[in-house]
């Protein structure tokens, strides 16, 4: 018998599909966990003010852990527990490197600061992104005279996947684990943060500094290469049955896709049942 005392949920491709919400069967049997003392928490590469919906809508007492966990920060108190920022310098030598002339057509950049969503210029995967995460995209041309503060994050959009693969094995021979974190949170999203930064660690940080619990007292669900981390923390690590290969191959059950309320029936066989 399991002793999880927390449960963290990945948002996109976890609890939120292509609705944009958290449905129904998964919103009860997160309530169901709830009321057994179990606390929930969230866990995404999203914003702040675009998880907060859904931080509301799971009724968590807990800190978000947003930006893959550059920061956590209390939604009911406003208190920053974390905001591990990558420096200006290497956001520098990352806008060199992604606009380059043989590529920077094909990509769409986007740099996080206070918040905020800066982009060179709407682009068609701008718009999209914005629909869906809600935030107010605010173009301005040269994204280096942001830069006198080290932002949040850095995110690369491009439809050409063979593209952001590519570039993301040239980064990750540039650049050690220990000077950079270097993630796909989707097949059209490569992220650039602070080394320190990864879900596993925020995870970490919420479950053995604020809440007093063990590795093992920890159930995780994710479903992309951003979640490795906290998959691999946890006692318990539920990949979605759309997460890639590598994904599943480090979780300890796979369940089924999003659209299927996956994350509902791994809640039932490991917390309910």
């Amino acid at each position: 018998m399991t002793d999880i005392r927390l449960l963290v949920v990945d948002l996109d491709g976890t609890v939120v599909g292509a609705s944009n919400r958290i449905e129904p069967p998964v919103i009860e049997a997160i309530r169901a966990v709830q009321t057994r003392g179990i606390d929930v928490a969230i866990a995404t590469g999203r914003m702040f003010h675009s998880a907060l919906r859904f931080h509301h809508d799971l009724q968590s007492t807990l800190p978000l852990m947003v930006y893959q966990g550059a920061i956590i920060k209390d939604p009911q108190t406003n208190h920053l527990h974390r905001h591990w920022a990558v420096s200006k310098e290497q956001v520098l030598q990352l806008l060199d490197f992604f606009e380059q002339p043989d590529h920077v057509s094909q990509l769409s950049i986007h740099l996080y600061i206070d918040d905020l969503l800066y982009v060179r210029e709407i682009t068609d995967e701008t718009l999209r992104y914005a629909e869906r995460s809600h935030a107010e995209p605010i173009a301005v041309g040269d994204l280096r005279k942001l830069l006198t503060t080290n932002p949040t994050k850095m995110l690369v959009q491009s439809l050409n996947t063979i593209l952001l693969d590519r570039l993301l094995l040239k980064l990750r021979q540039r650049y050690t684990a220990d000077e950079l974190y270097l993630t796909k949170s989707t097949d059209t999203f490569l992220e650039a943060a602070n080394p320190q930064v990864n879900k596993g660690g925020a995870v970490q940080y919420v479950a053995e500094e604020l809440l007093g619990l063990r590795a093992d007292q920890v159930m995780a669900i994710g479903d992309n290469f951003n979640d490795l981390e906290m998959l691999i923390y946890a006692g318990i690590g539920i990949a979605m049955g759309a997460a890639p290969a590598g994904v599943q191959q480090v979780a300890d059950w796979v369940a089924p896709d999003v659209e299927m309320h996956g994350a509902a029936i791994a809640i039932h066989k490991f917390l309910l049942s």
